[in-house]
């Protein structure tokens, strides 16, 4: 777990982790055990805690996995 935030309009955790590769299936099983928070830090009155990797593709780190699909990447353009 790189990161451990706490999303207040979800009431849940967010454990954010963070890759120098591109993607791979072994990540998404670390991300998807999220025993530790769920045990010893999360509460009955918290939501489901929700995992993100951000890994490195074309020299940018983007968001490559979500386990929650209100959480999503977007893209604007300024002109």
């Amino acid at each position: 777990m790189d990161f451990l935030l706490f999303n207040i309009n979800f009431n849940c955790y967010v454990v954010i982790e963070l890759k120098i590769t591109e993607l791979k299936a072994e990540h998404v099983g670390q991300i998807t055990k999220l025993n530790y928070v769920d045990r010893h830090i999360k509460r009955p009155f918290h939501h489901e805690t929700v995992g993100v990797i951000i890994c490195k593709r074309e020299n940018k780190f983007v968001m490559e996995y979500c386990t929650d699909n209100r959480i999503f990447t977007s893209t604007y353009q300024t002109i």
